[in-house]
């Protein structure tokens, strides 16, 4: 079946659900109703909270719509007659008020229920499945996304064409629910969160930093080998700077207020690219050092509102993997050509093997000379050929300032992530007045590539949990290995193993607990941890140990020497297991 046949069924379903909260609530105001991807959802206006009680009987209300076999009415109407058939309803009035005057409006109608809406539905509630659909969440919604307007209540549901689908879908997002990251960050203490210290900042705790530390140990490796260096910069900065990049103008809502200082606004960072301009600017640049390659790992702040908040995916402090590159013409193509294999590279690294690059285009307004945009776009296209990369173009995409290409990956759900981002940008060398001394004597315009491989360190670890269940490969765990006696007499020789492991740079703890040898193991899976090494008594005589992986898998008897060489190769190679 058609996704456009699904799309139907599923808005066909919203109006079904509108009707029965309706006998429900007969006060209850209507909002929106709209399908999405793999369901749909309806706003309310309720003289009550909803509980999770309540879904059942508006299930069961939906079932009674369903098998009444009703058909599905389309009707044109005109403004007079639409605010006459919602006159009770206060957001139909007030779309329709905002709709233009020539705009013809569409209503639909199945029994007694009418709604404002362009469909299609279906033609008759029988080819809907009863048995195909489930409500999933309630959660609340401001009208038109705005938090000045009142909070709806929002409920989701699903539908498929048959029950298997359903339950295919049901297990999926069961699934989901145990990879995600704010349940596994809790369960494996890898990180918090405070809305009473400060919404959507993010605390580190120790075994989250570990694994933050190893990303940005092989991030900065990696960036020095391929010609990059690494700046840092201030986290604050006086208002002009924001002003001449135009992000007071453009971004000023998702700033944070300014500070007063020596009688100065000074703004939190929402970027980086001011910071690394003023640094380019500090003197006079040649083509002769030309291209720089300036890489920071750089915490910004952007007060994004607080119903978009979500764990480590939408935070309001996050260190980006920043950074800009700054070249001739003539240095443009080999340079994008290498950001997109070092971007593949990196990505591929973390386990990623599903990559899809999408190259955005001219936009009618920008700013920059329109060969400069022939030229950036033509070398984005020719980078991501070159790489055989499926792509697709969004035509009138790109930022105002430059075309961009961005890379999605899919995780281990099938799910689709925007990380990498290679962005031209022609408007900051000209509001900063960036030049370089060509070798024929003049000052030129340099060309400016934004740059990020994975996004942000925060939402890029939120996806590995996700895409790992917590489970991370062995050279991103934060305990690689955990030593486990099988008896209390056996504590010294498991200090000695842990000390030799821990030698090598293995990350290792001992579990001296009270605890039986069986649960020491259970609570090692639990925690996800790689290796579980064993000892007893022969490992002890035979200065050796026994090495239990997570999956089950067992490797009995191995020299310690032997051992520590495994984990070490396995780390190296960066091996999930």
């Amino acid at each position: 079946m058609s996704d456009k046949k699904l799309d139907t069924i599923r808005h066909s379903m919203s109006h079904v659900m509108a009707e029965a909260v309706l006998q429900i609530f007969p006060d209850a105001k209507i909002a929106i109703g709209p399908s999405i991807e793999n369901g749909f959802y309806y706003d309310f206006d309720l003289p009550r909270t909803l509980k999770e009680e309540d879904i059942p009987e508006i299930e069961e209300k939906m079932k009674q719509i369903i098998a009444s076999k009703t058909d599905f009415v389309c009707k044109t109407v005109s403004r007079e007659e639409a605010l006459k058939l919602f006159e009770a309803q206060t957001y139909k009035l007030e779309l329709i008020k905002n709709l233009p005057e020539q705009e013809q409006i569409s209503v639909y109608t199945q029994g007694i229920f009418s709604d404002l809406c362009k469909g299609p539905h279906v033609g008759n509630t029988s080819e809907l499945n009863a048995q195909s659909f489930k409500l999933l969440s309630i959660a609340g919604a401001y009208w038109r996304g705005d938090e000045s307007k009142p909070m709806l209540q929002r409920i989701y549901g699903t539908a498929w064409t048959n029950p298997k689908d359903l339950r295919l879908y049901l297990q999926h997002l069961e699934e989901m629910e145990k990879r995600d990251h704010r349940k596994l960050g809790k369960e494996l203490d890898l990180f918090s969160l405070h809305e009473e210290a400060g919404a959507g900042l993010v605390y580190w705790h120790p075994k989250g930093a570990r694994i933050r530390v190893a990303i940005e140990n092989f991030w900065r490796e990696e960036h020095a080998k391929n010609g990059y260096e690494m700046l840092f910069s201030p986290h604050v900065g006086k208002s002009w700077l924001w002003e001449t990049s135009n992000h007071l103008y453009f971004y000023n809502e998702g700033m944070y207020p300014p500070m007063v200082m020596d009688n100065a606004n000074y703004y939190a960072k929402p970027m980086n690219c001011p910071f690394h301009i003023m640094i380019y600017n500090n003197r006079k640049r040649s083509y002769r050092e030309l291209p720089c390659r300036w890489a920071e790992l750089g915490t910004v702040y952007r007060y994004e509102k607080s119903g978009v908040l979500h764990g480590l995916m939408r935070v309001r402090g996050f260190t980006q993997d920043d950074a800009h590159i700054f070249c001739t013409p003539q240095q443009m193509e080999d340079e994008i050509l290498a950001v997109l294999r070092f971007s593949l590279y990196m990505l591929r690294s973390f386990g990623f093997s599903e990559i899809t690059a999408f190259l955005s285009t001219k936009p009618e307004k920008s700013v920059g000379e329109p060969e400069k945009w022939e030229a950036a776009t033509a070398s984005l296209k020719k980078a991501i050929e070159a790489e055989n990369l499926e792509y697709e173009i969004d035509e009138g995409g790109g930022a105002f300032y430059g075309p961009k290409i961005d890379l999605k990956i899919k995780d281990a759900m099938g799910r689709a992530w925007q990380l990498s981002t290679v962005q031209f940008d022609f408007n900051e060398p000209e509001l900063f007045k960036m030049t370089y001394v060509d070798q024929d004597g003049k000052e030129k315009q340099p060309y400016m590539i934004h740059r990020a491989l994975l996004g942000s360190i925060e939402r890029f670890f939120g996806v590995l949990i996700e895409h790992y269940g917590g489970a991370f490969p062995v050279w991103l765990s934060p305990v690689q290995a955990m030593v486990i006696p099988v008896a209390p007499v056996f504590d010294e020789y498991a200090r000695k193993v842990a000390a030799a492991l821990g030698e090598k740079g293995i990350r290792v703890e001992s579990d001296l607990s009270d605890q039986r040898m069986n649960a020491k193991i259970r609570n090692a899976q639990n925690e996800k941890i790689p290796y579980m090494i064993v000892c007893g008594e022969k490992e002890a005589e035979n200065n050796a140990v026994s090495i239990r992986l997570r999956t089950g898998q067992q490797m009995n008897g191995l020299p310690l020497a032997e051992a520590a060489a495994f984990i070490e190769d396995k780390i190296a190679k960066k091996e999930v297991i």
